[in-house]
């Protein structure tokens, strides 16, 4: 069960949005909107109302790093879990060529690694499977490269 808490904390940012501060609005000189910092902060309760008011959950900020950066960054299964559920792209990188499964990993969020790490294989597993297979086929973990190209949406993804 998802567990959402709630606290006073965010009161500051929900009055920015409820007096009409745009929902994917750069809200610091780190380009960070108020999806990247309930994330970061591991606010679930809050970042679930955001993804409802149409926030933009791949957004990248000055670091080249989305909301499921911050959350991997924190330790936030929970936040990890909502991002996940509304398809955030879990292969974007940032500017150092990590993905969030790489922050998770190296911040020691082993729970959250290996969520990630499930999702990104699943996905691998889906993606390559014809549409009348109905078996799934184990997928080896493959030795990732940091290359990196953009995608139709400017967004940086890892090979």
């Amino acid at each position: 069960m998802l567990l959402l808490d709630c606290n006073l904390g965010t009161e500051g940012l929900k009055h920015l949005l409820d007096t009409g501060t745009s929902v994917n609005a750069p809200l610091d000189p780190c380009e960070q909107s108020p999806v990247h910092l309930a994330a970061s902060g591991g606010l679930a309760c809050f970042l679930l109302w955001q993804l409802q008011t149409g926030a933009d959950l791949n957004q990248q900020d000055s670091f080249g790093e989305t909301p499921l950066h911050k959350a991997a960054k924190v330790g936030s299964l929970e936040c990890l879990s909502l991002l996940v559920a509304r398809n955030a792209q879990i292969d974007l990188c940032n500017k150092n060529g990590q993905t969030a499964e790489d922050l998770a990993w190296s911040y020691g969020f082993l729970e959250c690694a290996k969520f990630l790490t499930t999702i990104k294989s699943m996905q691998t597993v889906k993606s390559s499977e014809p549409s009348n297979r109905s078996h799934c086929v184990p997928v080896l973990r493959q030795k990732r490269s940091f290359r990196s190209s953009e995608n139709r949406n400017g967004k940086k993804r890892c090979w």
